[in-house]
């Protein structure tokens, strides 16, 4: 039976538990657009600013996952404003991690993610041996209005290709 404490007691299972549906979902989108050769690469962990590198063609698109029942503040790390193309997408859940609507903070595809460093700086989650959350060094916090509300995973998927999709019935 479904507990919400499940949310934030077991946040790391469904952090892993929303990254395989989102990608999933998102190589099915493309199937049936009859895209086979864009590739979906996962990093093994989180220490350069994505969790995923998309290409297609020439595009080279890293993508940072950001999840939950609700969009707030972000923080992202300057790392990945140094990566060709990135973005962040931001994806709303539902109690059964049903995903979506998306909401999408980038630019178009081959161009860099908008400056961020003029947002506040991230302060840690944690406190510190003093009790103070300390500011996360080279992460900002990007407001919930400057990310653009995705209604679905084709247009999600039409974004960061730069492409649009032809959906095959």
């Amino acid at each position: 039976m479904f507990d919400p404490k499940q949310h934030y007691e077991n946040s790391s299972l469904r952090e892993v538990i929303v990254e395989h549906l989102f990608v999933g979902a998102a190589l099915q989108c493309l199937w049936n657009a009859g895209i086979t050769d864009a590739e979906i690469l996962r990093s093994e962990f989180d220490g350069f600013g994505y969790d995923l590198v998309v290409t297609w063609g020439e595009l080279v698109r890293h993508v940072q996952l950001k999840s939950g029942v609700e969009l707030k503040k972000v923080g992202i790390s300057i790392l990945l404003a140094e990566k060709p193309s990135g973005c962040v997408i931001f994806i709303k859940l539902s109690d059964r991690l049903e995903l979506g609507p998306f909401h999408w903070f980038g630019d178009r595809a081959g161009a860099p993610l908008p400056q961020i460093d003029h947002f506040p700086s991230t302060k840690r989650t944690t406190p510190n041996s003093e009790g103070s959350k300390p500011s996360r060094r080279r992460h900002y916090d990007v407001p919930a209005n400057r990310f653009q509300r995705v209604e679905t995973l084709q247009k999600l998927v039409e974004l960061l290709l730069g492409h649009p999709l032809e959906q095959r019935t």
